[in-house]
């Protein structure tokens, strides 16, 4: 059975600009840098993978790990987990740090969700469990 999401992935192509934003902005706390081809970062009790859509397309060489290529273009999405006053902080992190936030609203449910873009584009939202009742 599955028992969860253990890692989620998404893509931009300038990596520097993807972890200075995830862990200087964000304040995730970086796991692995391979080169320009993928950053990971600890979220919680999972990772968030951040691939360069043009070296992950790439076979592996012989002396990497057995990965078969995977990849995509465009924008992808992540919610991350965070209870009401904790998007309160990430609201505050992002004004201040100039990134516009797209949406700040609350479902039918009364859950809140905040919406904004990384460099890279992608779409991330700030979202309490509550949204998909897993309090």
């Amino acid at each position: 059975m599955i028992e969860g999401i253990l890692e989620t992935a998404i893509y931009a192509d300038d990596l520097d600009a993807a972890e200075t934003f995830y862990g200087g902005v964000l304040g995730l706390e970086k796991v692995l840098r391979a080169g320009n081809r993928h950053v990971f970062f600890r979220c919680g009790q999972g990772i968030l993978l951040i691939f360069n859509s043009a070296e992950t397309v790439k076979p592996p060489s012989s002396d990497t790990l057995p990965v078969p290529p995977h990849g995509t273009t465009g924008s992808g999405h992540v919610c991350f987990r965070m209870n009401g006053e904790t998007i309160d902080r990430m609201a505050e992190k992002l004004n201040k740090a100039d990134i516009v936030i797209e949406s700040d609203f609350r479902w039918p449910n009364g859950a809140r969700s905040i919406y904004f873009r990384d460099p890279a584009g992608n779409s991330l939202e700030c979202a309490e469990p509550r949204l998909w009742n897993l309090e």
